[in-house]
């Protein structure tokens, strides 16, 4: 009985430990400086599979493609031209997990030809966003459907985001430095498409 009891005891700290395993840390290198992000262990879909490609090369000179001023910066496509690597990813919503300002999150096919919302294999984007008063709050939460804690509610408020994308892109990490690049790069001279005029590229690499 005892050594039953010792068998099941040291499975669940394995499994506890498993649940509590290092969040996973990237760095953006880009000439704007460097982004640096950590991956949500409870997307873990997303984040094996952007493990993966980073450590394949995908992302070596890969384009940011898509710069929008107070909305995001977008990227993912491979530098010879391919925009995925031919497959989808599985959505991983999380409530926890919304749109604040620094986020990384999948880019995807719009409902009308994903109805579930699949991510793309690659194309991720990174919110800059911009603050919410309480007003234009309302109008965001009101397109979002979601019901927002008051911690979430300051965060945009405070730090800001783009809420009404939250519940409809999976969010699966998010920035610890490197806000200011975000920023910049945000705010380069973009032509049609919002493509950047002059190419801004990243290279990715794992730090943990």
């Amino acid at each position: 009985m005892r050594i039953i009891l010792i068998t099941l005891i040291m499975g669940f700290a394995l499994s506890l430990g498993a649940q509590q395993k290092a969040e996973t840390i990237v760095l953006i290198k880009t000439s704007y400086g460097n982004i640096t992000a950590k991956l949500y262990n409870d997307t873990p879909k997303h984040r094996d599979n952007f493990i993966k490609l980073v450590k394949q090369g995908w992302y070596n000179d890969s384009p940011f493609h898509r710069v929008i001023k107070n909305f995001m910066i977008q990227g993912g496509g491979n530098k010879d031209g391919r925009t995925d690597p031919g497959y989808t990813i599985e959505a991983e919503f999380r409530a926890q997990h919304f749109h604040k300002k620094g986020v990384l999150a999948a880019a995807r096919m719009g409902d009308n030809v994903n109805p579930e919302r699949r991510s793309s294999g690659s194309q991720f984007y990174i919110v800059q966003g911009q603050k919410f008063d309480a007003q234009s709050f309302v109008a965001a939460a009101q397109r979002s459907g979601v019901n927002y804690t008051e911690e979430q509610k300051k965060v945009y408020a405070t730090i800001g985001g783009t809420p009404h994308l939250d519940g409809a892109y999976t969010v699966f990490g998010e920035v610890i430095d490197g806000f200011d690049v975000i920023d910049k790069i945000a705010a380069v001279q973009t032509g049609p498409g919002d493509k950047p005029v002059n190419a801004v590229t990243m290279k990715i690499e794992i730090l943990e």
